[in-house]
This record gives structure tokens, sequence and C-alpha cells, in this order.
């Protein structure tokens, strides 16, 4: 008998591209889990920032309590800082992030004042409110949905043997952080996520709606902040390259809401083919 699909970590990630926040149950909501992503950092020109072009992000360490979103920098001596819940101002910006305008609330000038600092760049940090639309791609959504500041998608799933796959394949192993997941599952196969389509997580229908393109973002260390070459982007093109873009992972929706636990258990309830390497 097979051993169990199992929920074996979720991740928050409430400023994009900082750091994420492992946690043992939270609150699925319609944008994706609560305060996932809700927060953006841009640029003079009002557009988003990630560690693509700024892998330095990676070492500002975050944490959610109650008054708030904590923010430590690993390596700089700067006092810690904490973003409200609830944006300080009522400055609304238009904001760009890939190829979507959306409306967002500037969080406070002593926010921009830090992650200035801490970046090295002029950087704001701004909040998309429940009345921003953001739809997700209708060529892939079930129904009509908004996402957050995500790339495209509430959430991301991977698959731990996926992982421990790719590891025996590369030069140096790399941690499951390296390619940001919100749900990482114990058991089954390696890339076996690549097809699901109907799944449930607990009480949770859920849809693998697309694979996940990977980028040089995955090339950065989260303990450095520097970029390591071109692993595990090069390893991953080797096998998993379709239509010129590599994969790892899968995009998922779900239109529930509620709460989500660590240790729940995962049913695939029917699989779609999909080609991930030519």
């Amino acid at each position: 008998m097979d051993a169990p699909l199992i929920l074996s970590q979720i991740i928050v990630y409430p400023i994009k591209s900082l750091a994420g926040v492992q946690m043992r149950q939270w609150w699925v909501e319609e944008r994706g889990f609560r305060y996932d992503r809700r927060w953006l950092i841009i640029d003079d020109a009002n557009r988003f920032v990630t560690q693509r072009e700024c892998p330095q992000m990676a070492l500002i360490d975050v944490a959610l309590r109650d008054e708030g979103i904590v923010l430590h920098h690993r390596t700089r001596s700067l006092p810690t800082l904490r973003v409200p819940y609830t944006p300080e101002t009522s400055e609304l910006l238009t904001v760009q992030i890939w190829n979507d305008e959306v409306e967002a609330v500037v969080v406070g000038a002593v926010y921009n004042q830090w992650l200035t600092e801490a970046l090295g760049f002029s950087a704001r940090l701004v909040f998309m409110p429940d009345s921003s639309p953001r739809p997700v791609d209708e060529q892939y959504a079930i129904q009509p949905t908004n996402v957050s500041f995500a790339d495209g998608y509430p959430y991301l799933l991977i698959g731990q043997a996926s992982l421990d796959d790719l590891n025996t394949r590369l030069p140096s192993p790399v941690e499951m952080r390296r390619f940001r997941p919100n749900l990482v599952v114990e058991g089954g196969l390696p890339y076996e996520e690549d097809h699901w389509y109907e799944f449930r997580i607990g009480q949770f229908d859920c849809y693998g709606v697309k694979p996940c393109a990977r980028c040089i973002l995955t090339t950065v260390n989260p303990d450095t902040g520097s970029k390591d070459g071109a692993e595990p982007v090069k390893t991953l093109a080797t096998y998993r390259k379709a239509n010129n873009k590599i994969f790892f992972g899968q995009n998922v929706l779900t239109y529930q809401t509620g709460l989500l636990r660590v240790g729940d258990e995962v049913s695939v309830l029917s699989r779609k083919q999909r080609v991930i390497a030519e």
C-alpha cells in the first residue's frame, strides 16, 4: 500500500521576495494565504522589485506577530522594523507588477526609509487592499478570482520527493526555500504533482492549473543573498524544459476559505497529463 500524501509545510511570504514564514496552521483566503504577498517593495518608477534584480532582499528575515510584520536584517546594523497590518496612510499609487497595474496603498514614510537603508536603493512599501482587483489569468482560472502580488497564482505546491530527486543531480544540494513554495507535500513520487488536476488537502478542494516556470531567482542563496552561479536552473534545464521554459512545482487554486494545517492528508482526485520536458 502506498504511503499517504501529507502536507508537510505551510509557508507564507507577507512581503513579496523577502523571506518566508513557516506556519503549523494558517488561514486560506481568496487571494492566497492570509497576508501572503499583500505587501510589495517598489522603486521610484512604481515598479515591483524582487530578488531577481536585488538578491540581497533574501537577507531580510520576516516574522508575523500580533502587532504586525517584524523585519530584521541579518547582516546590517539596523533596528528591527515593525510593519503594521493596516497602512498608516491613505495615499494610493498605481504600481506595476509584471504586466499588471494595481492600485496599492503607501504604508508609511518610516518603512520606506528603513527599506531604502536595508536595500541600498530608493524603496517604498505598498499594500494591496481588498478593493484592488488583480484577476488570475482567465485561461487557467476555474472561476474568476483575484490574486495578491504573487507572480500569478495564489499558491505554489512542490513535492518533497521532487526536490530530493533534483538534489541527487546537483553538484551541491539546495533547500526547498530556494523555490518559495506555499505548500510542500511529503510522500509520492518525484514530480507527480506536475499532473495533479483535482485534489483535496484536508477540507480544501484544490486545482493544479499550471506548472510553474522557474527563473534566476532560484539561483539566489537565501543564506548569503548572492547568486550561486547557474544552479539549480542549469541542471533543471537538462530534464525539465519545454517550450523554452524550465518547470518545477505546480500553481494551485482553491475557492474555499478556512484553516489549513500541517499534517492534513492530500488526496488526488484526477490528473491531467502535461508536457514538462521535450
